[in-house]
């Protein structure tokens, strides 16, 4: 359902339900659930590619579970409360984690797919790939899907992708800023790996920290903002590795990290 293969300070989960397009079913929400539970007391891994099986990254929730929660007797109402509460701690989760989380982005990434790519901290797609918030055309709009994608892109963009349902492609998902970037699809996992790797061989301790000052900020006012992040930074600068990092520079030397 999840495969986790780990290279030096590099975690790739992938998801592996390519016959379901690797929707997010209960089964694929508990197995990133923990999976990302585990990386966050994980301090060996410093960064996360997120990848999908198959032909697709995410084509969003599994349907067929969701119709089949309408037997129960009040008709679906308690469980599917239940599966959105779950779906949205996993993806407030990518945020809170301490390692930068990088979405491997290909064939599509459609309704919570798109919501998954937009949680993560970036986004790599192959050229192609097409992206949407298309539940309107079936009759559900994407309420949850919107809270990420209309905290990455711009209003209006973002209001057309849910109210009209189309899907974009990679040139118009990096213009919008919901991708870093896209690459031919041969040339996909390099792409991600080179990413997740040069995080990873950043100081660790400043990264977290970083990380963490990066969405608190977002949800304050300016004057808040900027006091906030100036005692992260003063917290920063008095770290032993980040005063080595700064004396390695000026010596033009590599700095001796102990990188815990």
């Amino acid at each position: 359902m999840l495969r986790r293969e780990d290279d030096g300070a590099v975690a790739r989960l992938t998801m592996e339900a390519p016959d379901r397009l690797n929707a997010l079913s209960d089964e694929m929400l508990a197995a990133l659930a923990e999976a990302f539970e585990s990386l966050a007391r994980d301090r060996t891994i410093r960064a996360v590619v997120l990848a999908g099986d198959g032909r697709a990254f995410c084509a969003g929730h599994d349907l067929r579970q969701m119709q089949a929660k309408r037997q129960a007797e009040d008709g679906g109402a308690g469980a599917l409360h239940d599966l959105f509460a779950r779906c949205a701690q996993v993806m407030q989760a990518i945020p809170r984690l301490p390692q930068p989380v990088i979405a491997e982005v290909h064939g599509v990434a459609v309704a919570a797919g798109c919501q998954l790519v937009a949680s993560c901290d970036m986004a790599v797609a192959a050229e192609g790939t097409r992206f949407g918030v298309n539940g309107v055309n079936i009759g559900l709009f994407c309420s949850t899907p919107m809270v990420a994608l209309s905290r990455n892109v711009p209003r209006k963009r973002a209001f057309e992708m849910l109210s009209t349902g189309r899907l974009i492609e990679t040139d118009e998902a990096m213009e919008i800023g919901l991708i870093n970037r896209a690459v031919p699809a041969g040339d996909l996992r390099a792409a991600s790996d080179d990413m997740a790797r040069t995080v990873a061989d950043k100081l660790a301790s400043a990264v977290r920290v970083g990380k963490r000052a990066f969405y608190d900020q977002l949800e304050m006012g300016l004057a808040a903002a900027y006091a906030h992040t100036g005692e992260v930074m003063v917290a920063n600068m008095l770290d032993r590795d980040t005063e080595e990092g700064i004396d390695a520079f000026l010596g033009k030397r590599a700095p001796d990290w102990r990188q815990d």
